[in-house]
C-alpha cells in the first residue's frame, strides 16, 4: 500500500532545535506558519543522550537532559509570547536529532529545521541535520533558509519536472491558498540531460521543448481546474543547472516547493536528494520544502 502525506492545512508541525540562532529562527518561522494552517507546534530537541549513555558519566548524562529542557522551555516561552494563542508541546527526544525528528514527524507531520546547527561551519549553507532529515524523510521536510532575503511577494514557487509532479503542485497550491498568496509553476529544462535524445533526434530539440511545454501547461490546467480562485502562473526555462534556475527564482517567493529524488548509492544524503534538490537545499533565498519521492501521495484527513 503506497503511503501519503496530509495537506499541509491538516498535517502537524514539528520544529527541531539545538540552541543555534537558525534554530531557533527555524521555530519562529515554523510557529508562524502552525498559526496560517490553524495547528499545534511540537518542538523537538534530540539530546542524543542512548547514544553517549556508554560513554559518559550518568551525572552528564543528566545534566545534558536538563539543559535539553531548559533549551525547550526557553523556546516555547519565545514562541508563545510571539504567538500567544498558539498550541505547543515540547519533547525531548533520547536519540540524536535526526531520529527524533523523524520519530516525532511520523507518520503524517511537516518537520522543520533550520540551515544550519551548532555542529556546522559557519561556511556551510545547511548542517548535516538538516541533509539527513531531509534526504531520510518520508514526510514533508523544511528547511527555513534565507528570511529577509527575498522579496515577500506572497508567491509559492512550485518546482515542476513533468505531468507526474501534479501532486506536489496541488500541495503548493494549498500553500499559496494558506498564505492568500499566488502560485508559480516553474519547469526547467536541462539541456545536457536531453543529450542523448538530441543525439538520435538530430532536428528533435524543437520537439523536446513542445513535449515539455505540454506536459508544464496539462499540471497548470490541472491546478487552475481545482483552485478556481488561486492566481496560477507557468515558465519553462531551459538551463545546465536547474537547481540555478530555482534558486534565482526563490529570491521572488515566500516558499519554494520541490519533490526530492532518492538515488542509491554510499555518497551519503546528499547523494539521495539528487543533484538539483540538493543545490536547491544549499542556495534558496527563501524556506524549502521538499517532499518526498516515495511513491506518496498527497490526501487530505480522513
Amino acid at each position: 500500500m503506497e503511503s501519503a502525506f496530509l495537506t499541509p492545512d491538516t498535517s502537524s508541525l514539528v520544529v527541531g532545535v539545538d540552541g543555534s540562532a537558525p534554530a531557533r529562527a527555524a521555530a519562529l518561522w515554523a510557529a508562524g506558519e502552525a498559526m496560517r494552517r490553524g495547528r499545534p507546534l511540537h518542538i523537538v530537541h534530540g539530546a542524543d543522550t542512548d547514544g553517549k549513555a556508554l560513554f559518559v558519566p550518568a551525572e552528564t548524562i543528566e545534566r545534558i537532559r536538563s539543559d535539553g529542557r531548559r533549551l525547550l522551555d526557553d523556546t516555547a516561552k519565545a514562541v508563545t509570547d510571539e504567538y500567544p494563542g498558539l498550541r505547543v508541546t515540547t519533547e525531548l527526544g533520547r536519540a540524536d536529532a535526526a531520529d527524533s525528528l523523524h520519530r516525532a514527524g511520523s507518520p503524517h507531520g511537516t518537520i522543520v529545521v533550520g540551515s544550519r546547527g551548532l555542529g556546522g561551519f559557519d561556511s556551510l549553507m545547511i548542517g548535516s541535520v538538516g541533509l539527513d532529515v531531509a534526504a531520510a524523510a518520508v514526510t514533508p521536510v523544511i528547511v527555513v533558509r534565507g528570511i529577509g532575503e527575498a522579496e515577500g511577494t506572497g508567491t509559492v514557487l512550485a518546482a515542476v519536472r513533468d505531468e507526474h509532479d501534479l501532486p506536489y503542485a496541488r500541495y503548493a497550491a494549498r500553500e499559496a491558498e494558506l498564505r492568500k498568496g499566488s502560485i508559480r509553476l516553474l519547469h526547467v529544462w536541462n539541456v545536457l540531460w536531453s543529450v542523448g535524445e538530441v543525439v538520435t533526434m538530430l532536428d528533435g530539440v524543437d520537439e523536446i521543448a513542445r513535449a515539455r511545454e505540454a506536459a508544464l501547461r496539462a499540471v497548470e490546467d490541472a491546478v487552475c481546474d481545482e483552485f478556481p480562485g488561486l492566481e496560477v502562473r507557468a515558465d519553462a526555462e531551459k538551463s545546465v543547472s536547474v537547481a540555478g534556475v530555482l534558486v534565482a527564482a526563490s529570491r521572488h517567493a515566500d516558499l519554494l516547493v520541490m519533490g526530492g529524488r532518492r538515488v542509491p548509492g554510499a555518497l551519503g544524503p546528499a547523494r539521495n536528494l539528487g543533484r538539483a534538490a540538493h543545490g536547491v537545499l544549499h542556495h534558496a533565498h527563501c524556506p524549502v520544502l521538499l517532499l518526498p519521492r516515495t511513491g506518496s501521495d498527497v490526501r487530505a484527513a480522513s
